[in-house]
């Protein structure tokens, strides 16, 4: 029997290692979707998703919705890992009517509301809250926007949050366009707090190469990714993202990659876009 027993082990033994392997995840995978579509999120493979801060932990909600929020994030399928959209487009937080005092204020409950639904990362892109006026001085708004960012950092500290600084293509704002630009920012912020988020999205829509992600590989701490033509899933239109991936290897890159689209797609699609982008990450990282 003992025998008979060994024999069984040695025979599994490869199948197991062999089934291991194939489902090995060499980067987590997020989708940026509404909370009320989380069972698809989870059926799909995802185990991460993001929503936008005003529908979940922004400070205009009520205490009462803010709590029916936190129980949904709660009995999610699926961790609630990031919410975008930090600032409302009202609120400036560049160029010349900045509100220093107001920003920090709404800051500081967001992060607040942030630490009780337990969201570690909040992406800073905010396209219209960080426009400038037509000709005015970019250096002047990108040293007033250090001196703010490093404000925002020590409040971030204070709730265990981490901001993520978006690159945003020049269509969605004129004020920090590329991964360098952005990388450059958190850089002269200097705080761990106060990092970058790289969105291939973005950076191809803009023609900025790969490389930007490598130089800036000490900063990244989010990823985020949709095709090109029309912010697809990946996997619609077919696009390779090969090359950023390779990118995001070399630089040791440890986040999550988060495909930020539309999210009018039905169950096939976003499953068959978990399976495209675990393929292609695959591909990159066993070669």
């Amino acid at each position: 029997m003992r025998l008979k027993k060994l024999a069984i082990i040695f025979f599994l033994t490869p199948l197991l290692f062999s089934f291991q392997s194939a489902n090995q995840t060499f980067i987590s995978l997020g989708i940026v979707a509404p909370i009320e579509k989380d069972s698809l999120i989870s059926a799909s493979g995802f185990r991460l998703f993001g929503e936008s801060v005003g529908r979940m932990i922004s400070p205009s909600l009520s205490e009462e919705k803010f709590k029916q929020n936190l129980k949904l994030i709660e009995n999610a399928k699926s961790r609630l890992y990031i919410c975008n959209v930090m600032f409302p487009g009202q609120m400036k937080i560049a160029g010349p009517d900045v509100q220093e005092q107001a920003v920090l204020n709404y800051t500081d409950r967001l992060f607040s509301r942030a630490q009780q639904a337990k969201v570690k990362v909040i992406v800073l892109g905010s396209g219209a809250a960080r426009r400038l006026p037509d000709g005015y001085d970019v250096n002047k708004a990108t040293s007033d926007f250090i001196l703010l960012g490093k404000k925002i950092a020590a409040i971030a500290k204070k709730y265990n949050v981490k901001i993520a600084l978006e690159n945003l293509q020049s269509k969605e704002t004129n004020f920090l366009n590329s991964v360098r630009s952005a990388a450059d920012v958190v850089r002269r912020i200097n705080h761990p707090n106060f990092k970058l988020n790289a969105d291939i999205f973005h950076m191809r829509r803009e023609g900025e190469l790969p490389q930007s992600i490598i130089d800036a590989k000490n900063l990244l701490i989010h990823c985020e990714i949709a095709e090109d033509k029309e912010r697809t899933l990946p996997g619609i239109m077919g696009d390779d993202f090969r090359p950023y991936l390779k990118a995001l290897r070399t630089a040791k890159y440890k986040g999550p990659i988060f495909v930020e689209a539309g999210s009018n797609y039905s169950p096939a699609q976003m499953a068959f876009c978990y399976q495209y982008l675990t393929k292609q990450i695959k591909e990159v990282y066993t070669k």
